[in-house]
Formats: structure tokens, sequence, C-alpha cells
């Protein structure tokens, strides 16, 4: 009779403690499959934002700061001819040499004005471009589209009282409100957004911007060298790059990362503890079987085989059962947790890795009671007869 008979007949007459082997082994591969599906799809999901939003690039008018004191006594810094950002300077972005990464340009005008008792933070935007940039910004109601239109951020319409349809008077100018912005969590919600030319009109700044917004058209678009650039161009404006919000995402994604690897390390020891006390249990159980295999003339190279095969075909039905139940762990829950790539690729390595991790985790925990099987005494099986 060959070993591998006598293996699979072991674990159809055992079919309670396979089925526990089997659990133990598969909620161990499948956290693994769910923790690691998870991270990688996150972290396209951000890459996915990277590319839709791109990595911003903002212009502010550059200022010489000049520290004064005098007497001991330090009066601080004084902003020393501030430099202007003229409208008519900003197609030069579209003219270096990275432009054709350059996606979109927004400019925009802020200032403080009066509504009613309250003082407010009106930014002037062009709407074609900024509601392509800001993708998140959704609008109860519908955007501006002439001067004298308006829209509120949510915290801006609960300050001031106003709802759809509200006019608003603006340094004698009447606006009227069309929409209200969602709740963004941001400094938006207390903005009022009109049209560019609006702002400039009522800031005395036509021709003049307050800032420029330079998205990216890629993700891994060389933004360092875009700053350089548009600096060249524009030298009188100070050009840094803002890509903190993506950095901070992909710092917890890696941070995720190292704690997948924990959590998973965790799990699959105590996969290999529950393989470990199983097969100790099943050849205490199987004294006499095994003490008899010995009589028969079985080396100790065939026990051990014997025990490794069984635990190999466990560990290969714990692979592939934990592979499957994790990646649809990983389904149900990806979609509470990115916003825009929820859907896992079905990876043939991952599945790979899963089947070959829990072959050697169960052939790890299973080699000592392997190898306790073979010692035993032949004289053990006859004292039981």
């Amino acid at each position: 009779m060959k070993l591998s008979t006598i293996a699979f007949n072991n674990l159809r007459r055992r079919k309670s403690r396979m089925a526990f082997l089997v659990a133990g082994l598969l909620i161990g591969v499948a956290t693994v499959v769910t923790l690691l599906s998870l991270t990688s799809s996150l972290t396209m999901d951000a890459e996915h934002k990277m590319d839709v939003y791109g990595a911003n690039i903002l212009l502010t008018p550059k200022t010489d700061e000049l520290s004064l004191s005098y007497g001991g006594i330090t009066l601080g810094g004084v902003s020393v001819d501030p430099k202007k950002i003229l409208q008519s300077d900003l197609p030069k972005i579209r003219q270096i040499p990275e432009a054709r990464n350059i996606a979109l340009v927004a400019p925009k005008v802020l200032g403080a004005v009066d509504v009613g008792n309250s003082r407010a933070m009106l930014m002037g935007v062009d709407p074609e471009v900024e509601f392509v940039m800001k993708r998140w910004w959704t609008v109860r109601g519908r955007t501006m589209s002439a001067e004298d239109e308006l829209i509120v951020g949510v915290a801006a319409a609960r300050q001031l009282g106003l709802g759809i349809g509200s006019l608003v008077e603006i340094k004698g100018e009447e606006f009227v409100v069309t929409g209200i912005l969602h709740e963004t969590g941001s400094q938006d919600d207390h903005l009022l957004i009109s049209t560019l030319g609006a702002a400039q009109g009522l800031f005395g700044k036509e021709g003049e911007v307050s800032l420029v917004e330079v998205a990216a058209l890629c993700g891994d678009c060389p933004v360092e060298v875009m700053v350089a650039q548009i600096s060249e161009v524009l030298p009188g404006v100070r050009v840094s790059a803002i890509q903190q919000v993506v950095a901070s995402r992909m710092h917890a994604l890696d941070q995720f990362r190292i704690f997948t690897f924990g959590v998973a390390g965790v799990v699959i020891l105590i996969g290999a503890l529950v393989v470990f006390v199983t097969m100790m249990g099943s050849v205490n159980e199987r004294t006499r079987e095994i003490g008899i295999f010995r009589a028969l003339g079985f080396r100790r190279g065939h026990v051990v085989g014997l025990i490794l095969m069984e635990a190999s075909w466990v560990s290969l039905l714990s692979g592939l059962l934990g592979y499957l139940v994790g990646m649809g762990a990983a389904g149900a829950i990806l979609p509470f947790l990115a916003e825009h790539h929820t859907y896992l690729v079905w990876s043939a390595p991952l599945g790979g890795a899963s089947i070959l991790l829990a072959l050697l985790v169960g052939a790890a925990a299973s080699f000592y009671p392997a190898l306790h099987a073979s010692r035993m005494d032949p004289t053990e099986a006859l004292r039981a007869l």
C-alpha cells in the first residue's frame, strides 16, 4: 500500500480533525490575503487620485521680508515691495518645456468682504476650470454663470443665513445665490465663490490674481522640474508644489502595510500553533497504528513522510480556500475604504503565494509531530494488542 493511500484514508476517517486543521490554516491565509489585497487596492486608489487630480503647484505673489530692529527692540518682519501676479502673464505657464504635463491652470482672487454685520472671505474663480479641478465639489442648486451670481459654502450659508435664491449685497453690488457648496471639511465651506471678473471688480484688481493653482496631468509627472521651469518664466512669483495630501495618504498606506505584515505574522503563528497542537494530538492518538507500521517494517522516514503528506494535503486545500475567502472578504470591505478604485485585482502570484505559505506553515508546524511519531517504539503496538 502506498503512503499516499494511507494518508488519504487517514484524513477521510478523521473528517472532523481535518476540518479543524483546514479552518485553522484557512483563517490565517485568508487574513493575510485580505490585508494584502486591501493594501494593494488602496494604494491604487491613491495613485488613481494622483492621476485624476494631479500634483498641484501653487503660485503666490513673491514678497521680500525685511527684519527691522533698533535699540534692542525687534519690530518683526515687514513685507517690502510685494509683487503682483498679472493675469496676462499666465499664458507663459503653457510655454514651459514640461507644458504637455499641465492639465489645468486655475487663477483665483481672494479678499475679505462685509455681508451685513458679518465678515466673510470671497474667492473669484473661473467656473469652467475650477469645477474640473475640484472634482470633489458638489453643489446643491447650480454653479454661477453670470457676474452677479454666487455659490456659498455650507458653513458660510449657515453663518450668514443664506439659501438658494438669497440676495447678497457686497460693496454696493447685489449678487444672487445660485448654489450651496456641499460640506468638504475644509476652508472651502466658509467661502463665498464668485466669477473671477466679479471678484476682480469688487477688489479693484482688474488684470490681477491673488494666486494660481496648476494641476499636473499625471501622478508621476516631474513636479519639481515643472516648479523650476515656471519660476524661470515668472520670476516675480513664488512657486511651490503642494503634495502634502497625497504624501500623507501614501505614508498612511505604508503604515497600514507595516501593520498588515504584523497582523499577518501573528495570525499565521496562531494557525501554525493550531496545526502543531492538532497534529501532536493526532500522533498521540495513533500510537498503536504507528507502532504497527514500524513493526511491519516502515522506516522512520516513511512515518515522517506519512505525517507530512497528510499535513501537505490539508495545507494545499487551506491555501486554495484561504485565497478565495480572503479575496471575497477584501471585495466586501473595499467599497467602505476606497472612493474611486473599488475593484480588486485577482492576482495569480498572490494565489500561488497563498498556497505556498499554507504549505510551508503546515509542513513546519507538522515536522516535530512527524519526528516524534517516527521515534515511537514498535513494542508499543505489541502491548496494545
